[in-house]
């Protein structure tokens, strides 16, 4: 007995995955390795394998932009007078209170 033309059309298109085929299947990331393992329990790098990606000259030129801007600096909190610092729990109950009201 055969299925029907549709229904084996139907199959084919489904996605290979562990639940649908039988044990010993795995499927994997796709990624490939770079070395193999020691039999000590080590793993040498095979720089062959190793992918590198190289940036384009001229990049700096471009008028594309990040998503990102560039202008940003990260701003560093000031903890004068507690010994805690950014850990202190206090310091935190009394600035969510400033920000949120009290509660």
């Amino acid at each position: 007995m055969k299925p029907t033309q549709a229904l084996a059309k139907r199959v084919t298109r489904l996605a290979l995955n562990t639940k649908s085929t039988n044990k010993g299947y795995y499927k994997g990331t796709g990624t490939g390795s770079t070395g193999w393992h020691t039999k000590h329990g080590g793993y040498i790098i095979d720089w062959e394998k190793v992918r590198t990606y190289v940036v384009p000259e001229g990049l700096s030129n471009c008028k594309l932009s990040p998503f990102v801007t560039k202008k940003i600096r990260p701003q560093k909190g000031r903890f004068e007078g507690d010994p805690k610092g950014a850990f202190s729990g206090e310091r935190y109950l009394e600035k969510w209170k400033q920000e949120n009201g009290e509660d």
